[in-house]
């Protein structure tokens, strides 16, 4: 292998190339060992060794970026909480303030029921003495007309 057919691949192509040149290599007889060109794995290592920092260097970036997110989801998602409780905190006070609310309304309608009913009966007692002080200037009046007639 040359170091033109490495160039731009990624440590895992490399490693998997590495992989291969030794899986075919000519075995030894007798023996575990095998027959490797070293050119052809000093240049894959060479390679590694070049395309390491730069697989690092985007795996450090990856890793930051998905560190980012997270953060920005966790806050999100604890301003969603905060939100949503301001909204139901809010939600019951207003039941409050409309309870509180029609209690004031039931109380003032009583009371101005009570009222009306009051000056009505007041009404009605001046209603009735006028109308007894009428009767009695009418009887006045027909006792007075009698008595010319006769």
């Amino acid at each position: 292998m040359t170091e033109q057919s490495t160039d731009g691949q990624s440590l895992l192509g490399i490693l998997d190339e590495l992989s291969e040149l030794i899986s075919s290599a000519r075995a030894m007889p007798m023996s575990a060992s095998a027959l490797v060109n070293r050119a052809e794995v000093m240049d894959l290592i060479s390679s590694a060794r070049e395309v390491l920092p730069q697989q690092l260097a985007q795996a450090d970036k990856i890793r930051q970026d998905a560190e980012n997110i997270l953060d920005n989801a966790r806050a999100q998602a604890q301003e969603l909480v905060s939100d949503q409780a301001i909204v139901v905190e809010a939600e019951k006070k207003a039941q409050e303030i409309i309870a509180d609310a029609e209690v004031k309304a039931e109380k003032l309608a009583r009371e101005a029921d009570e009222y009306c009913d009051q000056k009505l009966a007041e009404f009605e007692i001046d209603l009735n003495k006028i109308t007894t002080q009428v009767a009695a200037g009418r009887q006045r009046l027909h006792q007075r007309s009698a008595g010319e007639n006769t």
